[in-house]
């Protein structure tokens, strides 16, 4: 296991949109492992694969020692809404509120490829859409309240 460099605010490769994880192996069981070593040496909370330079379908998150692995997520239900403060390992030194779900179901593939589906409320809710925009090249940023004043000290990238 390894850690890697967690790209930051700028790097055009934040902006792409990952392509879908096909195969199940050792190399996706690297990633994973490396993701998790990453994010906890950034004290994050929920890391994609797309902030480490790797264009695929893959986010890990903790949320207070629940720790989930998805692959291929993508949001088959949501409803209410929260507006939080977040903050993001590739936008360090800002956080901002940010309107999301209050209640999300994930369905999703583990690193065996086996079918998994998850409802979660909350910081769950918010982490899963967070981490899920990355993979599509979204950033909170794009969608934080303040963000003008973001895109004004650091311009818009």
């Amino acid at each position: 296991m390894a850690k890697r460099k967690v790209l930051k605010y700028g790097d055009e490769r934040l902006r792409k949109v990952a392509k879908p994880v096909t195969e199940f192996d050792e190399d996706l069981c690297e990633l994973l492992d490396d993701m998790r070593d990453t994010m906890y040496a950034n004290d994050g909370m929920g890391l994609a694969a797309t902030q480490v330079g790797v264009l695929r379908r893959v986010v890990i998150m903790d949320l207070g020692g629940s720790f989930f692995e998805l692959i291929n997520p993508e949001i088959i239900a949501s409803e209410g809404e929260q507006e939080e403060e977040e903050g993001c390992l590739s936008v360090p030194n800002f956080s901002d509120l940010v309107k999301r779900p209050e209640k999300v179901t994930v369905k999703a593939k583990d690193r065996y490829g086996y079918d998994i589906e998850i409802t979660g409320e909350k910081i769950f809710a918010r982490c899963a859409c967070h981490e899920i925009d990355h993979l599509n090249g979204i950033l909170y940023v794009d969608k934080s309240k303040n963000r003008q004043k973001y895109f004004e000290k650091y311009g818009k990238k």
